[in-house]
């Protein structure tokens, strides 16, 4: 069974910086891209930042980029979502999911999901 487990999130001022991460069981993340979505209540899920299975590329939605870095830790088998100069619009559930050898925005080409872990940042 695969499970991915979200951890991390919390309450923060805006400004400031956060690293959620991933812990993945049952899956090898170094052999599968990997992807951070967000969602709001009553709002679509939102692509956040994906990496591929090699871990040498990396995508951002614009909303992010620059500000939020995803990354990977093999050894430990866990993805990681590096959150800095925080927005109250950043504000939402965010979920990792574990997907094919390439890396996309697609949330329909991922096929596990995580929990979701909660980030509120306050004005």
């Amino acid at each position: 069974q695969v499970q991915l487990v979200e951890s991390g999130g919390g309450l923060v001022q805006a400004g400031n910086s956060l690293r959620l991460s991933c812990a993945a069981s049952g899956r090898t993340v170094g052999s599968h891209a990997m992807g951070w979505f967000r969602q709001v209540s009553g709002k679509e899920r939102e692509f956040v930042a994906t990496i591929s299975q090699s871990g040498g590329t990396t995508y951002y939605a614009d909303s992010v980029k620059g500000r939020f870095a995803i990354s990977r830790d093999n050894a430990k088998n866990t993805v990681y979502l590096h959150m800095n100069s925080l927005k109250p619009e950043d504000t939402a559930v965010y979920y990792c999911a574990s997907g094919t050898w390439r890396l996309t925005t697609n949330p329909h080409e991922y096929d596990y999901w995580g929990q979701g872990t909660q980030v509120t940042v306050s004005s």
